[in-house]
């Protein structure tokens, strides 16, 4: 199992603030025999009682590297693994990356960045880490 990313509570702090309720810390993923991937968090947020909740796993990354492009690179690699391996364990729960407000600011909204998330179908949670919230969720 991975480390804690270094948002890793603060994620976990504003999705509980937003009403989601943490079911998984990590969510584990089997995906054979022996090997398992494990997605940073796990969440329900329930409609209404007489309907299924909705089901959310969140990888969170910092990009606090030397390289936003790089890690990038990684993140996306990991995003794209994570959802198929998801789509087989449990098809029903959305996967987002989450990342800061800042980075999100400075780095998704490059024109080619924001290319790369649309046709290959990432879900964004952008989070401010000062305030533990939720600032915008981009499907």
């Amino acid at each position: 199992m991975s480390a804690k990313d270094k948002f890793h509570d603060v994620v976990k702090t504003a999705l509980q603030n937003d009403g989601w309720v943490i079911t998984e810390d990590p969510l584990r993923v089997p995906i054979d025999r022996i090997t398992n991937m494990y997605i940073d968090l796990a969440a329900e947020k329930l409609i209404v009682a007489d309907k299924e909740g909705d089901k959310i796993a969140v990888e969170v990354k910092s990009f606090l590297g030397a390289s936003n492009l790089s890690e990038f690179h990684t993140a996306l690699g990991q995003f794209i693994n994570y959802r198929y391996a998801l789509e087989d364990f449990e098809a029903k729960r959305i996967l987002y990356l989450a990342v800061p407000v800042k980075t999100y600011e400075d780095f998704f909204t490059m024109p080619f960045v924001q290319s790369v998330i649309q046709r290959s179908n990432v879900n964004l949670l952008v989070f401010n880490p000062e305030k533990q919230e939720i600032v915008q969720w981009k499907n």
